[in-house]
C-alpha cells in the first residue's frame, strides 16, 4: 500500500462535492480495482485519465454535479473541463486545498 492510501487527508475525487478543490496525488493503483469492480477496461481508463491531465500535481476542482444522484461531475483539471462518472473519478486520489 502506498503512502497516498494511508494518508487520511487524501480522498478520492469522486467522493467530493461541488466546489471541492485539490491537488492530484495518484491515479489508479489499488483504488482502481475497488472503484471499478474489476472492470476489464479499468487500465484503459487509467491511461486515458493520465492523458487528459489527471497527473500528480495537477490542480482539480469539481465545477458541477448532475441532478440525479449528483452524477456525473464536471471537473476542471488545470485549464480544461472534463465530465466524469463518480465511479471513474474514485480512482483519482486528491489532497483537498483549504480556502
Amino acid at each position: 500500500m502506498s503512502d497516498a492510501h494511508k494518508d487520511p487527508t487524501i480522498i478520492p475525487l469522486g467522493g467530493g462535492h461541488k466546489g471541492l478543490r485539490g491537488i492530484v496525488v495518484a491515479v489508479g493503483g489499488a483504488e482502481i480495482n475497488k472503484a471499478l469492480d474489476d472492470d476489464p477496461f479499468a487500465e484503459e481508463l487509467e491511461r486515458r485519465l493520465l492523458e487528459i491531465g489527471f497527473v500528480e500535481g495537477a490542480e482539480v476542482e469539481i465545477l458541477h454535479e448532475g441532478f440525479i444522484g449528483k452524477d456525473p461531475i464536471a471537473v476542471r483539471v488545470d485549464d480544461m473541463s472534463v465530465a466524469l462518472r463518480r465511479r471513474e473519478a474514485n480512482i483519482i486520489l486528491i489532497r483537498p486545498l483549504t480556502r
